[in-house]
């Protein structure tokens, strides 16, 4: 016998099911997890699609979204940048869109701050409202505040706010790793996509963390290669300003484009002892293999006027040539950059930057061992140096102290460059260049 009807349970009176109740009990066996639940009768079903769209509508704030669509998404990215970081945006779109088309499976979307992935799964969401979809777009800080205050909410109960979350026929999670990682936290988001990956309901995740960062529990459910369609976006942010190049504005490249292994001198005409002779020409013979295939670390060690700026350059100016343009930065000025984000004027915050630098696919760091180390410099290029080397993010140094002086003032620093497994270290033992800024000086006196 159907329940009687209620005021807001009423379906059509004629509807042979349910007699106008509007809903029926789930006829399951005891100890389903239905057992005993009202399901809504077939007759009102539209009724209940479009409740429950209205519901997540207002809980995605997608009015405030609603000129993110794939319409207004620049396909190639902005003006400037090389084939491989427009390609990658290419590819982030047409995945996108196929998953827009289907909603199939899981989209894991990965890139840096401005890259376009919030962009991106907005439209998903907003394609998916168009076509008449349930779907709920939301950052995972947001998430987690929803059912925080859900606790003291009088128009909906914990468990109710829950449901609707972890149910809905289509979820986008942006945003993911910004939240405060409590306890709780990890795990009602566990709960949430360990729900939709059991019941396998289609999910959109946008995050700036690489997979090792990310909760073991989490990242195993996000590396299933069966349900998820991971995508990396190697755009740099589009709110920044870079040269037309595509470098960031950071980055010292620009001045040092003139910097080649073709132009590279190997001083064949100088009377340099044979020991000497060939530790430059083993760096350059390592820089141009590296510059293949930027593997590891790199360090060139070598008083100035050796030639370590230039084959930095040298393989930074190849990879940019392949639309590739790494981040080479002098290390006094990097902190510089990094110290300007305090002052009150700044547009540029801290954390981001700081991130920027320390998850860039290539960094080379110039001249490191010229800067004032503060306690605050030590700390920040600890910080670093040790996130690099865990992740084992390609980096190259160039420094002119001896790796035993870096041991004795900067030992944290030297033991991540002293791992063979990790860091390769070339001496370049030759004296400096008489054709360069430091036998020009002496001309001058």
């Amino acid at each position: 016998m159907p329940p009687p009807p209620q005021p807001d349970m009423i379906g059509d009176p004629d509807c042979p099911h349910c007699h106008g109740a509007g809903y029926l009990r789930a006829d399951v066996p005891v100890g389903h997890p239905d057992f005993g639940k009202l399901q809504p009768c077939v007759c009102r079903q539209a009724d209940v699609q479009q409740q429950v769209r209205e519901r997540l509508y207002a809980l995605s704030n997608l009015e405030e979204l609603a000129n993110l669509t794939f319409e207004t998404f620049k396909p190639r990215g902005q003006i400037g940048l090389g084939p491989f970081q427009a390609d990658s945006i290419e590819r982030a779109y047409n995945q996108a869109r196929q998953f827009a088309q289907n909603q199939q499976g899981w989209l894991l979307l990965q890139g840096k701050y401005g890259c376009g992935k919030t962009h991106l799964a907005a439209a998903i969401a907003n394609y998916a409202v168009q076509m008449g979809v349930p779907a709920l777009f939301i950052t995972v800080p947001d998430l987690l505040d929803t059912l925080r205050f859900a606790y003291n909410d009088p128009h909906a109960t914990f468990e109710q706010r829950f449901e609707q979350i972890r149910r809905a026929p289509l979820l986008i999670l942006d945003d993911f790793g910004t939240q405060n990682a409590t306890s709780w936290a990890q795990e009602k988001l566990f709960q949430i996509i360990n729900f939709r990956y059991i019941n396998r309901l289609p999910l959109v995740v946008t995050t700036n963390l690489a997979l090792d960062q990310i909760e073991a529990r989490i990242r195993s459910r996000l590396q299933d290669p069966d349900l998820v369609t991971r995508v990396p976006i190697m755009a740099p942010d589009y709110r920044r300003p870079y040269d037309d190049t595509g470098h960031h504005e950071l980055s010292a490249l620009k001045h040092l484009s003139h910097l080649t292994f073709g132009n590279f001198n190997l001083r064949k005409n100088e009377k340099l002892p044979a020991a000497d002779r060939r530790s430059l020409e083993k760096a350059f013979r390592m820089a141009q293999a590296y510059a293949e295939n930027p593997s590891g670390w790199l360090v060139l060690l070598g008083t100035f006027g050796t030639g370590k700026t230039h084959l930095a350059a040298a393989i930074a100016n190849y990879r940019a040539g392949l639309g590739i343009p790494p981040l080479f930065v002098m290390v006094p000025d990097l902190l510089d950059h990094l110290r300007a984000t305090f002052a009150p004027d700044s547009n540029v915050r801290y954390d981001r930057l700081f991130d920027e630098v320390r998850t860039t696919p290539l960094l080379i760091l110039d001249d490191l061992g010229t800067q004032s180390m503060t306690p605050w410099v030590r700390e920040k290029l600890y910080q670093l140096f040790n996130h690099r080397y865990i992740a084992e993010l390609p980096t190259i140094i160039t420094m002119a102290d001896t790796l035993e002086e870096l041991q004795r003032s900067e030992p944290r620093l030297a033991s991540r460059m002293l791992d063979p497994r990790v860091c390769t270290i070339l001496a370049i033992t030759v004296p400096p260049y008489r054709g360069g800024p430091q036998a020009r000086k002496k001309k001058r006196k």
